[in-house]
């Protein structure tokens, strides 16, 4: 590939050291490696995460750049600030308790290359349980612009843990913000509608960790209100229309009053593989 790329990930406290280490050594074993791997600590780590992030850096200081926020600011926050510190004009992102694919930078790399036009490319994502021969559902999103932009009217259409975008498109477009949550959405939003375009490369580029309880932990209501904030905001820019937002704020209220059982068949039958 023509073009080197930065790695963007934000740590905070409550991560497993094994998970972060095996997220990391996924990205340093890329068939096309990183020639820049940027850690943002969101606030004050354990020591046991520490010790994974210093012996990186002391091992490879020429790769690792290391942000050290004293305070917890959140995971969009967290992102601009590591986000000022890339030298890449092409950024990947990754998170710290997920598996890339070894060969998921060199084919968003190809597409960015076949096709310069483009601002973000993400793909399929594996969702797996402890060991990723354990593959319960595949997350799949649309593949070309029409179709993305218009799924992005009421989710997003892109696996955030598995993008690769222009840093000079994301920060035109405000960057991350300080949304609380679904900050991602926030953005993508933002650039469908600010004249970004994007593709979505249909087969599995990474394996993304799920719980037994994944579907409990995100009932929360914080949760639930931050999606409708957004959609909200959405409607008022002239992103979604009134349908749109109504749709979408039945449903959150509906999966945070309904039962587990339900929201895990619902998700299988009409978003998941």
């Amino acid at each position: 590939m023509s073009e080197s790329y930065s790695v963007l990930m934000s740590v905070y406290y409550k991560e497993k050291p094994e998970f972060l280490e095996r997220a990391i050594k996924s990205m340093l074993n890329q068939t096309v490696p990183p020639e820049q791997f940027i850690i943002v600590e969101d606030g004050q780590l354990t020591d046991e995460l520490n010790e994974i992030i210093d012996a990186h850096e002391a091992g490879q200081p020429q790769l690792f750049t290391i942000v050290r926020n004293k305070k917890n600011k959140g995971l969009g926050l967290a992102l601009d600030d590591g986000m000022k510190e890339c030298r890449n004009e092409l950024i990947a992102r990754m998170d710290s308790d997920d598996i890339s694919m070894p060969d998921r930078c060199e084919r968003e790399l190809k597409v960015f290359e076949e096709h310069p036009e483009l601002d973000i490319i993400s793909g399929a994502i594996n969702e797996f349980q402890d060991d990723i021969s354990n593959v319960v559902s595949v997350r799949r999103v649309p593949e070309k612009q029409d179709a993305i932009k218009k799924q992005m009217r009421r989710r997003s259409a892109f696996n955030h843990p598995a993008v690769m975008y222009r840093k000079s498109s994301v920060i035109r477009c405000g960057g991350y913000g300080s949304s609380a949550r679904k900050e991602d959405h926030d953005l993508f939003s933002r650039m469908m509608n600010m004249g970004c375009k994007g593709y979505n490369i249909q087969d599995p580029i990474l394996w993304y960790r799920v719980g037994a309880d994944n579907i409990q932990r995100r009932k929360s209501w914080k949760n639930v209100s931050s999606y409708i904030v957004i959609m909200w905001i959405n409607l008022r820019r002239g992103y979604c229309s009134l349908g749109d937002f109504l749709f979408v704020t039945a449903a959150q209220i509906f999966y945070f009053i309904a039962p587990v059982w339900l929201i895990e068949k619902l998700l299988k039958k009409y978003y998941r593989d």
